[in-house]
């Protein structure tokens, strides 16, 4: 059995209100610094990893080295697990975004599945990407991994892991530096605690 925990990085600017932050390479800010220590602590009380994946972005490289520090384990970014590219609406405030193309915007809540960013990314891009990390990782031997992730990477990782379509990208809540913890055997996967942030009650 592999026991997979999906975290996703500490809060970073932009978030609220919110930004199409994809890949700006933000730092987290002293609240996700500290996010990501509670985060640590949790993690190395109730787990041994054998192995911590983190996207190349500094929010999540951040992230995984405060786990990395507290476990005594390696971080290793993956590009597989950056976080979506909006490209041409790369940083732009929803306000904006919503402004400049309203139908484009409406669909993207409403319908993400059939919603390509122009100059940028699909979900079903992500999904390519993202099943390519899972056959690495889990292909090596390891009774814990760590992956940290983002809002967005994190929702298309859950449903193909819990074997649902794109279109329950927004059933998925990822708040920054929650805890997903799944088990995985060669019969079956199991959903322990989605989205869990109860470490982070005394920040």
């Amino acid at each position: 059995m592999t026991t997979l925990l999906l975290v996703r990085h500490g809060h970073v600017d932009g978030i609220k209100p919110e930004r199409f932050r994809g890949r700006a390479d933000l730092a987290l800010t002293a609240t996700g610094r500290r996010q990501a220590e509670l985060l640590a602590r949790r993690i190395s009380a109730l787990w041994a990893p054998d192995a911590i994946y983190t996207s190349p972005l500094q929010r999540s490289v951040a992230t995984g080295a405060a786990v990395a520090a507290a476990c005594g384990v390696a971080a290793e970014p993956l590009g597989g697990l950056s976080d979506i590219d909006y490209g041409a609406w790369q940083s732009l405030s929803h306000d904006d975004a919503r402004a400049q193309n309203p139908d484009l915007f409406a669909a993207w809540f409403a319908t993400p599945q059939r919603v390509g960013f122009p100059d940028g990314e699909s979900l079903q891009d992500v999904a390519a990407r993202t099943a390519g990390v899972l056959r690495l990782v889990l292909a090596r031997p390891a009774d814990t991994l760590v992956l940290v992730g983002h809002d967005s990477v994190n929702r298309v990782l859950l449903t193909q892991l819990l074997d649902m379509p794109l279109s329950a990208y927004w059933r998925f809540a990822q708040h920054p530096c929650c805890l997903n913890e799944i088990e995985i055997t060669a019969s079956s996967i199991q959903l322990r605690r989605m989205n869990d942030t109860a470490h982070l009650e005394s920040e």
